[in-house]
C-alpha cells in the first residue's frame, strides 16, 4: 500500500512496514513467531496475563520515523497523520477487522498535554477507522510513561480511569495510539477496560518501536 498524495512515493518507501515474522501478540519484529521475551514477562505476571489480546502495529521505529513523529506530536504539524492514512487502514482491515470490534477508542492525553499540542495524534489516527469511537478514558497520571523504566511504569497503578463503565460493558475495544514501545501504557488503558467490563481489548499502533 502506498500513501495518499500528500508525500511522494520516494519518501514514503523510506518508512519500513513491518513485515515477517513477528511476535503473535504485540507485533515486535523478530526471527521467530513465538512470545517476545517483554510479552512473556507480561503473561507471567497474573495482574497482566490475557489483559490485551493482541496488538498490531504498521511501521518500524527507524530514523526517518522518528523524525517524522518528532514533528507530527511535538512540532504540531497534524496534517502529517494523513500520510498514514491508507497503511493504517489497511493494517486495521487486514489484521484486526474480523475481530468485530465494537468500538475504536484512542489512548487520550491529560488535559495539560492536549492544550500544549492542540490535537491527540491517537484521535487522529483514530477517525480514520469505520468504527463508532468511544471517550471512555481520562488520563489521570499526568508524567510521560516514556521517562520512566520498565518497573516503574509497572508501579504505575492508575494512568487511566474509565468515565462511564456502562459504555463499555461487554465491548470489543480496539485501542489506538501512535506508538507501542514496552506496551506499557496500551496494557494500563486496556486493564481499566477489562476491569470495568470490557470484553475483549486489542490495540492498533502506528509505530512498534
Amino acid at each position: 500500500m502506498q500513501a495518499d498524495k500528500v508525500s511522494c512515493d520516494q519518501c514514503f518507501q523510506t518508512f519500513k512496514q513491518i513485515t515477517g515474522s513477528t511476535c503473535p501478540c504485540c507485533n515486535r519484529p523478530q526471527e521467530t513467531m513465538e512470545l517476545c521475551s517483554d510479552c512473556t514477562r507480561w503473561e507471567n505476571d497474573p495482574q497482566w496475563k490475557n489483559i490485551l489480546a493482541k496488538n498490531i502495529s504498521v511501521f518500524e521505529y527507524n530514523d526517518v520515523m522518528k523524525d517524522v513523529l518528532s514533528t507530527f506530536k511535538f512540532r504540531g504539524d497534524a496534517a502529517l497523520v494523513n500520510v498514514f492514512k491508507q497503511t493504517f487502514v489497511f493494517s486495521y482491515k487486514n489484521h484486526l477487522s474480523s475481530q468485530q470490534f465494537d468500538a475504536v477508542l484512542p489512548i487520550p492525553l491529560s488535559n495539560e498535554r492536549l492544550h500544549e499540542r492542540g490535537f491527540n495524534q491517537a484521535k487522529l489516527l483514530a477517525n480514520f477507522l469505520p468504527l463508532p469511537q468511544l471517550d471512555a478514558l481520562q488520563r489521570t497520571h499526568h508524567e510521560k510513561q516514556s521517562k520512566k523504566s520498565r518497573h516503574e511504569r509497572l508501579q504505575a497503578a492508575h494512568v487511566f480511569s474509565v468515565d462511564n463503565p456502562s459504555i463499555i460493558e461487554n465491548k470489543r475495544i480496539l485501542l489506538v495510539d501512535d506508538i507501542y514501545t514496552t506496551g506499557s501504557t496500551i496494557r494500563h488503558a486496556a486493564k481499566q477496560l477489562i476491569q470495568n467490563g470490557a470484553a475483549h481489548v486489542s490495540s492498533l499502533t502506528l509505530i512498534r518501536s
